[in-house]
């Protein structure tokens, strides 16, 4: 008998799919989601549990994202003559720090800072910065676990390692004499690392990469109009060709990638604020008014306040524990000038690169849209535009750039949450990798809005266990950091 309901026939795939998937979708985002209403605001409590963790490890550990700022840039560029001193691990530690970065450093930096101001007004950009400052030590700490609790997990593969929240939250529990709930919380973050890189990592990146592309080569009018599949079959290629090499071949991609399309972007970014120089104080002066202001009521300083600190969780990571993951990687046997060097992925992302980004945007006047609908991507590319008519396609190289190496650290990620919970072996990296990429194609010719959402959710839900074991440990942590620091000092 056909049961299928006679609409649903008219429907696409892509929306058929939708429709299936959003009970599942608002089921979760409902938990992960919650709110309470503050002054006419809706807050979500998962933006106020990663803000808190952030604020509380800056004050514990007694701004060590100040005092050790200076120290971290000289372990981040130091070279060790002697090998037989860089400890167990697979990539150097600039890999490790360009891989993570490379996860990090993606569209939320272009789209989120404009969507923050679009909502928040140019205030959100002030809360993003705080919010980037903070979330250094939440980074620092997560790093130096994930280095410290690291394991040797394919017997075949003596020189590979895995680390991150799953093996440390595991750790902390068993001290505690509750292991079961170690294994639980790890195996939870496992499978949310595991579904929210197949969305958030490769179906939401391929498919704002593929939107850009088709807008910049005609809109509908492109050649890609109608064969989107084309350029998630490219990508797929570009992609699978890095990620079949492991972490070596990720780490040395991303060390040669994120260079570049950092000082890309910030080098265009520098020359649109050269040519509206004059107005760069007076930007500066209306995103910090604009950040405290109670001209639209209490509830408008909330929704400000809050948007900054969603766009900088998003932008960042910090507290999620994604980095972790890419830095357990790194050739080091010191976890705390690991965690260091992790600390300063924040400072890049979102006090640096963020900060620019929401400069150009309000210098040239482009968030004032006169009602317009115009957001995202869209509108910090209507900002670039006034440096000249090249700039535009300079923004869709960065888009791709971002996209790209977004793609291949976050399937690493997923790698090793997939290997955690099935064995940490060659033929479950390559059914991960598999669908990884199978995932890419889905993106390009998709909009699986309800899928996006739900692995959104899944994303920032990972940080609840992984805080919950920041928490745990933080004692320990202020130990190791106590002892480095006197150790640098007796040297």
């Amino acid at each position: 008998m056909n049961t299928m309901n006679p609409a649903d026939a008219t429907l696409s795939i892509d929306e058929q799919i939708n429709s299936w998937f959003s009970p599942i979708s608002d089921a979760v985002a409902s938990v992960v989601f919650y709110s309470v209403p503050v002054y006419e605001q809706d807050i979500l409590l998962i933006l106020v549990w990663l803000a808190c963790a952030s604020l509380f490890f800056t004050l514990y550990l007694g701004f060590a994202n100040i005092r050790f700022f200076k120290h971290a840039i000289q372990i981040l560029f130091k070279k060790d003559d002697d090998d037989s001193t860089k400890g167990e691990g697979q990539i150097s530690r600039f890999q490790a720090f360009a891989t993570s970065l490379s996860g990090t450093v993606g569209l939320g930096n272009i789209a989120g800072v404009a969507v923050a101001i679009s909502i928040g007004g140019p205030g959100a950009a002030f809360w993003m910065f705080l919010m980037g400052f903070f979330g250094m030590s939440t980074k620092f700490s997560e790093v130096m676990l994930g280095v410290k609790y690291r394991q040797h997990t394919d017997p075949t593969r003596p020189e590979k390692v895995s680390g991150g929240p799953m093996y440390y939250l595991k750790v902390g529990f068993d001290r505690t004499g509750i292991p079961y709930l170690g294994t639980i919380m790890g195996g939870f973050f496992a499978v949310c690392t595991a579904i929210g890189t197949l969305g958030a990592g490769s179906l939401f990146q391929t498919n704002q990469m593929v939107q850009q592309t088709v807008i910049i080569t005609g809109g509908d009018a492109s050649f890609f109009a109608q064969r989107e599949w084309m350029i998630g079959l490219i990508v797929t290629v570009l992609v699978a060709a890095v990620i079949l090499g492991g972490i070596r071949s990720i780490g040395a991609v991303a060390g040669r990638l994120v260079p570049l399309m950092a000082l890309v972007y910030v080098g265009s970014a520098a020359v649109v604020l050269a040519m509206h120089a004059s107005a760069v104080p007076g930007a500066l002066l209306v995103i910090l008014t604009s950040a405290f202001s109670v001209e639209a009521g209490i509830g408008g300083l909330i929704g400000a306040i809050f948007q900054g600190i969603k766009r900088s969780s998003f932008s960042n990571e910090a507290g999620v524990g994604t980095a972790a993951i890419a830095h357990a990687a790194a050739q080091t046997d010191k976890p705390v000038e690991q965690g260091l060097v992790g600390m300063l992925g924040p400072f890049i992302d979102t006090v640096c690169i963020c900060t620019m980004t929401a400069l150009v945007i309000i210098v040239t006047g482009a968030y004032d849209t006169g009602g317009a609908a115009i957001e995202g991507v869209e509108l910090t590319s209507r900002a670039f535009e006034q440096g000249g008519a090249i700039f535009p396609y300079i923004l869709f190289l960065v888009v791709a750039l971002f996209a790209y190496s977004t793609l291949i650290s976050w399937s690493y990620y997923g790698v090793k949450a997939f290997t955690y919970l099935f064995g940490d072996n060659k033929k479950a990296e390559y059914v991960y990798k598999s669908i990884f990429c199978s995932f890419i194609i889905v993106g390009a010719s998709s909009d699986l809005s309800s899928v996006v959402d739900f692995t959104d959710a899944v994303v920032l839900g990972m940080g609840i266990p992984n805080i919950i074991g920041l928490y745990l440990f933080a004692p320990e942590i202020k130990r190791e950091l106590k002892a480095y620091a006197s150790s640098l000092k007796s040297s």
